[in-house]
């Protein structure tokens, strides 16, 4: 039929519309990020209205419509149940969701973007770790173009051993000189681990973990560096 289309997407989040209704924001495989109604799922005997929330991984079939699609069946392929039943990592995923739903054009395809955020919780629910979401938080801004230059300093391109501070407007690491001007301190191991994850060292990282001191410093940087980036404040970085 004309209209109708079967994609694999993510959750992202719901609002709820009418009395019976949900309005279901996904990041899909092919068509990017999607806002589709979801009729009738709120009512006690809707046949999928569990398999739309928040982080699930779902096939589905959805007609197109002018400014809303409409959600005609839906596969649930994995609710990440290790992540849903335990609230440290619950709280790291929503920051996932929330930050993919920012940089998301509507209907602009990022099949990288997706297969990046399954993988993702994926982790999170099977291998948990600190650095699971720090990683994506910088791998999503290396994917954007926003990755820091970790290599010179950005203001007057002096090479040093080590740098203090970094500039997440102009994009990178300032030297001691240009880093008491300005700029977030970040410790050497802060420097390291970030060169890490945005090098493809990801796995190193997660096999071998910094303290968690770090890797709060480095988290915390990357939530400011998307925030910076998007434009928009992450609410759900509070409960990080």
């Amino acid at each position: 039929m004309a209209g109708l289309y079967r994609d694999e997407a993510v959750v992202l989040r719901t609002t709820k519309l009418g009395e019976a209704d949900r309005i279901v924001t996904m990041l899909t495989a092919e068509t990017g990020k999607v806002r589709a109604v979801a009729k009738g799922v709120r009512r006690s005997g809707s046949r999928f209205g569990a398999r739309l929330e928040p982080g699930n991984h779902i096939a589905l079939q959805c007609y197109r419509g002018r400014d809303l699609d409409v959600v005609t069946q839906v596969e649930c392929l994995d609710v990440f149940r290790s992540v849903r039943d335990d609230y440290t990592r619950l709280t790291h995923a929503v920051t996932m969701l929330e930050v993919v739903d920012q940089v998301s054009p509507d209907r602009e395809p990022n099949p990288a973007l997706f297969r990046m955020l399954v993988g993702a919780l994926r982790t999170l629910d099977t291998t948990p770790s600190p650095v699971v979401t720090p990683g994506f938080l910088w791998k999503v801004l290396t994917l954007e173009g926003v990755r820091p230059h970790l290599e010179t300093c950005v203001r007057c391109g002096e090479a040093e051993a080590t740098y203090p501070a970094i500039d997440l407007v102009e994009g990178g690491v300032l030297c001691g000189s240009c880093g008491r001007l300005g700029g977030l301190r970040i410790s050497p191991e802060g420097l390291e681990l970030l060169g890490l994850l945005v090098g493809g060292g990801l796995h190193r990282a997660l096999a071998e973990p910094p303290s968690t001191t770090v890797i709060a410093e480095v988290e915390r940087l990357g939530v400011v560096a998307v925030e910076a980036h998007s434009e928009r404040r992450l609410r759900s970085a509070a409960l990080l």
